[in-house]
This record gives structure tokens, C-alpha cells and sequence, in this order.
């Protein structure tokens, strides 16, 4: 959980969560210094990391820009001050914007979040497909 707040910019510590997958999106946010890990939660209930990103990155835009619950969660990697991004801000840019682009950030979006739903579903495949390790002969 944030601890400071200065006006439009939060402070998270290390092992924070920003938000939590499925979760409603009212923000999104830039990383002003420290990083970000962006990661999914397996079937199995183990996480499969995304992306660790650092100063300068924006990060929790797309269920701004498709308005569906969050798509993965971020957690603090590192002591981490984030600027909040209002919905506002980004509906605002996007009104101003020409159809044909707002379409294609908005497939760019679907596209991103069906291809991260299959690299994760494929990696707890693979998880579960991994051979066991050989215990000897079983006794019947």
C-alpha cells in the first residue's frame, strides 16, 4: 500500500502491489524513479512473470484504454515513486484523436491481452508436462 502521497505521485516500497489482476481500472501510471513487476497469476497458483520495468515506463493502461478489469498485477520491485495517470487525462487525448487510431490502440490492447492469456496458459502447460524425477521401482 502507499505510504506517501504527493499530490499526483505515490510512493510504493518493495513487494507493494499496485493493483491486482481483475481488478477495476481508474489509473494508469508512470514510473518517475525504481521499477515495476508486472506478472500473472497461474492456474496452479504460482505467478509468471511479464516485465520488469524501470524509470520512464508507463504501465496500467490498457484497461483505461478497453475499459476491462486489469489484465495482470504490478507490484513494487524496488522503493518506487509512481505519477497516477487519471482516466480523464487519457479520454481527454483520445477524443481529440483520429477514429482509425483510437481502433488501433484498442486492437493493439485485445491483441496484447489474448497473447499474454496464451503465453501464460502455455507456460503451466509446460509446467505440468515437465517429466518427474525417477524414484525407482514401484512396490506393489
Amino acid at each position: 500500500m502507499a505510504v506517501s502521497s504527493v499530490r499526483n505521485r505515490l510512493v510504493f516500497y518493495a513487494g507493494d502491489m499496485v493493483f491486482a489482476e481483475g481488478e477495476e481500472g481508474n489509473w494508469a501510471y508512470l514510473i518517475q524513479s525504481g521499477s515495476i513487476e508486472i506478472f500473472k497469476t497461474r492456474p496452479d497458483g504460482g505467478e509468471h512473470s511479464l516485465a520488469l520495468l524501470g524509470a520512464g515506463r508507463l504501465f496500467g493502461e490498457m484497461a483505461l484504454i478497453d475499459e476491462l478489469p486489469r489484465s495482470a498485477s504490478a507490484r513494487a520491485a524496488v522503493t518506487t515513486t509512481l505519477v497516477l495517470i487519471d482516466n480523464k487525462i487519457l479520454t481527454n487525448s483520445l477524443e481529440k484523436a483520429d477514429p482509425l487510431v483510437i481502433e488501433l490502440i484498442r486492437n493493439l490492447s485485445n491483441n496484447l491481452r489474448a497473447t499474454t492469456r496464451r503465453h501464460v496458459d502455455e507456460s503451466a502447460a509446460n509446467i505440468k508436462a515437465e517429466p518427474r524425477p525417477y524414484l525407482g521401482p514401484r512396490l506393489s
